[in-house]
């Protein structure tokens, strides 16, 4: 071993021991990160919150929704009858929930059919806010604590007051037709709206504004317990739909390092390996590596075989043929990109593929109709082929 060589490990020893020596002696922080996440136990995860959800609801079941509203809750749609196979209150408790417009639609939905949706949080999707009526604002400025209140007189005592966490947002605009006004939040002289009930068909929405009222630093403060209690008290007792934080794509999309890069002692010892690394494979590249010959890739010929294959079909007139398989390739890549099931070509299967796809409405109805239309016709001729053609090209360009 090269003097030199040992030099480096020397001194590398000397800072890894440093290292440790400095993360032993350094008192954990505190996490004041905002997750919401139910089985986290810093102060603004939801794990008291969650764990009481029996106690609160003590008839219920409750189950953890890991995917999007949508993906959750149409396999409860029944197509046979238009209703769905379950029932019970979705609650979702978020800064920044992940409820995109698909998934809001599916919520409006379910809640039609005479369920409830609670939605705890500071900022939603076009759709809801469009269909219930409702918006909000953050142009006022605070400081220091709130008081949060209901218009309920049976809730008087319940009142709470918040000094840490909060949002400066409140509900700027309602539909008083269909919108009732539960609660209040007051800041120094100011009071504005922070929860109401919207219903919607045979159901409710109940918005709240305040997310961090239900994290385990504000419910283990005072009584502040009874103000999430009651506000739990406007929901049935029946099925909870609990929206959990650990998403199973969130889950797979995170990194294999998720846990060493969690605890700050493996984070550090792993930046200082991949440094120390990278330093050594650099000095030692040094007109080591051979001259590498460039090697051609194959020619892909798929597209060339396809289009000769089309081209046979056409000139042989051979229509039908053409357009089934067309058809076919469409459909899986339907089910391939939109996820959505090609079974059943009908009004709620392009209202879904309208809203998976972002396509114009009627264009798609008018395909998906064309669709039905030849593959139920016995014989199809240059014409059919061609409008047919033309309409999934633009489904593809536009």
């Amino acid at each position: 071993m090269s003097k030199p060589l040992k030099i480096y490990i020397g001194i590398l020893a000397l800072l890894i021991i440093g290292i440790i020596a400095i993360d032993f002696s350094t008192p954990l922080p505190v996490n004041w990160q905002k997750t919401y996440n139910e089985t986290h136990k810093i102060p603004y995860g939801t794990f008291i919150f969650y764990e009481e959800l029996d106690v609160l609801f003590p008839e219920s079941q409750v189950e953890n929704i890991n995917i999007t509203p949508y993906e959750y809750f149409d396999d409860y749609y029944s197509w046979e009858d238009s209703t769905y196979l379950t029932t019970g209150t979705y609650i979702i408790i978020d800064d920044y929930p992940n409820i995109d417009n698909t998934s809001a639609q599916e919520l409006l939905d379910f809640a039609s059919h005479g369920n409830d949706i609670f939605i705890s949080s500071n900022y939603f999707p076009d759709r809801l806010l469009d269909s219930l009526g409702f918006d909000t604002q953050n142009d006022y400025n605070f400081k220091g604590k709130a008081e949060l209140s209901f218009t309920n007189p049976a809730f008087k005592n319940d009142s709470i007051t918040i000094e840490k966490g909060l949002s400066n947002i409140y509900f700027s605009t309602i539909d008083t037709l269909y919108t009732t006004v539960l609660g209040h939040q007051k800041f120094a002289d100011s009071t504005y709206t922070n929860f109401i009930k919207a219903g919607w068909g045979d159901g409710n929405f109940y918005i709240h504004l305040q997310p961090t009222v239900f994290t385990n630093y504000n419910l283990l403060k005072k009584s502040n317990k009874k103000y999430a209690s009651s506000v739990m008290s406007y929901l049935g007792d029946d099925t909870i739909y609990f929206d959990s934080r650990n998403k199973i794509g969130k889950t797979l999309g995170q990194s294999p390092l998720r846990f060493i890069l969690s605890q700050p002692a493996l984070r550090w010892a792993w930046f200082f390996a991949l440094i120390t690394t990278i330093c050594f494979m650099i000095f030692n590249a040094k007109r080591k590596q051979r001259i590498v010959n460039v090697i051609e890739p194959l020619r892909n010929t798929t597209v060339d075989f396809t289009k000769t294959i089309g081209n046979l079909y056409y000139e042989t007139k051979d229509h039908d043929n053409l357009i089934e398989k067309k058809i076919t390739y469409f459909l899986e890549y339907i089910r391939r990109v939109y996820y959505l099931d090609t079974q059943l070509l009908d009004d709620k299967f392009a209202k879904n593929l309208t809203l998976k796809s972002g396509k114009d409405a009627g264009d798609v109805k008018k395909l998906i109709n064309q669709i039905v239309y030849l593959k139920a016709k016995t014989t199809c001729n240059e014409g059919d082929l061609l409008r047919l053609n033309k309409a999934i090209e633009d489904f593809y360009t536009t």
